[in-house]
């Protein structure tokens, strides 16, 4: 049976004769939300994202009430800065370009909230290198916002300036890292910086506080205020609230991007009810449920979560990996994460070996080569995996494999040490009998 989706980020996408200019926007009521905006109090507004319980959608799943509220305008003598995050660089992610293309005005109206709601002048919209046709669809969008006095000076009379410069990045996943975007846009090498004290909500974009969201993150404040924010937290799950866009990619009949409720579906119903099942009547082997850098999932393996009994209490059960909830928590629980929502599923046909060679490949091109664990982990383990997948590789190698990403993790400025090493380290442990075949028939040749 199928299960219908809550879209509201994706309300207007893909729908007949719906287009990207802001004449279609207005129509469909766009704006209406940003006129409301601008006669409420900044408190309110920001009391309102608190109240929503939204959490980031790029992929820390950070609340963006409670960022926003490390910035108090009325105590700051800086210029406070916003940095709209289009780098959408996790492979296996796509939902954050299809707003750009079909309903840039979704963005920029949240964007304008935002920055109301943050006393900030100046905003940027740091896009990935490789969307140079979204860069120019947002140029657009910013001048044709600018003709109808919804961006620029004195927007619709009430005294308030903003400007919003497009930005484009030059392809590199680092970029991704708030701090390393922040490095890029002030013309230098992607470098990460150190937390602490280098919080962007301190000492951001040009040493000043700045806030740094998503674009899916951003384009949910219009709908927190039309709705109200204890109405948006009636949408998903406690401290998961919402509707989040996921990408699916991979075996299955159906991939695509897809808007639901945080929590509403397990992965079993993205995958048979959503998806269409696996292609060609295989079989489930694995997922990836966050984007490449989100620990893979086995079929076939119990995973343990708290769950609500019938007399209210919090038990630890099992379950099967079909009937984990797709929300932050319990992928987290699981040992995963929800990160980009970039599900990638696998069928039994794949090798393992082959997958991780493929991403660890994609991570040590990545790497911005500033702490060495990840500059040279990275490095060696593209050339363990490839040995193994290659047939060059013996036994021991596996465990070596191991060895290496679990001296990269927890020991690097950034995430990235994460991202590069989590994969390995879970492929390893939950296919290690797969890996250990394969290097041991290429020890035999």
């Amino acid at each position: 049976m199928a299960i219908a989706e809550t879209r509201l980020i994706f309300k207007h996408i893909d729908s007949p004769g719906y287009t990207n200019d802001i004449d279609c926007y207005i129509k469909n009521g766009g704006y209406t939300t940003l006129r409301k905006a601008i006669t409420m109090k900044t408190a309110e507004i920001i009391s309102e994202v608190k109240a929503s319980g939204l959490r980031g959608r790029g992929g820390a799943g950070f609340p963006t009430g409670v960022k926003w509220g490390f910035i108090d305008p009325s105590k700051n003598t800086k210029p406070v800065y916003l940095i709209c995050n289009a780098d959408e660089s996790e492979p296996g992610t796509f939902k954050d370009r299809q707003i750009i293309h079909k309903d840039p005005h979704q963005l920029i109206e949240g964007m304008i909230i935002s920055c109301f709601a943050n006393n900030v002048k100046l905003a940027y919209l740091y896009i990935r290198g490789e969307f140079p046709e979204g860069a120019k669809i947002l140029e657009r969008a910013c001048d044709e916002a600018r003709q109808k006095n919804l961006l620029g000076k004195n927007i619709l009379g009430t005294g308030y300036d903003l400007e919003i410069y497009i930005h484009r990045g030059a392809g590199a996943y680092i970029c991704g890292e708030e701090t390393g975007l922040i490095e890029s846009l002030e013309g230098k090498r992607a470098y990460p910086r150190i937390k602490p004290p280098y919080f962007p909500a301190v000492l951001g974009l040009y040493m000043c506080p700045t806030i740094v969201n998503n674009v899916e993150t951003l384009c949910n404040v219009i709908h927190i205020l039309q709705m109200g924010g204890a109405n948006f937290a009636k949408l998903g799950k406690p401290n998961n609230t919402g509707t989040r866009v996921l990408c699916v990619s991979g075996d299955v009949v159906k991939p695509g991007y897809y808007e639901f409720e945080v929590g509403a579906l397990t992965l079993g119903q993205l995958i048979y009810d959503v998806c269409g099942g696996i292609k060609n009547g295989k079989k489930l082997k694995a997922i990836i449920p966050g984007g490449s850098s989100a620990k893979v999932l086995k079929a076939g393996e119990r995973y343990k979560i708290k769950q609500k009994q019938a007399d209210g209490t919090m038990a630890d059960v099992e379950i099967a990996l079909e009937d984990i909830p797709m929300d932050f928590d319990t992928m987290a629980a699981v040992g995963s994460m929800a990160g980009s929502g970039g599900v990638i599923v696998m069928d039994e046909t794949r090798s393992m070996p082959d997958c991780l060679a493929n991403i660890s490949e994609f991570y040590a091109h990545e790497s911005c080569g500033q702490c060495t664990p990840c500059r040279e982990g990275s490095l060696w383990m593209k050339k363990i995996t490839s040995r193994i997948r290659d047939g060059k590789a013996s036994v021991e190698d596996v465990g070596v494999l191991k060895n290496v990403a679990d001296n990269i993790a927890g020991r690097t400025i950034c995430a990235f040490g994460e991202a590069c090493s989590w994969p390995v380290q879970s492929f390893v442990t939950k296919f290690k009998e797969e890996f250990e075949t394969v290097a041991g028939n290429g020890a035999k040749k």
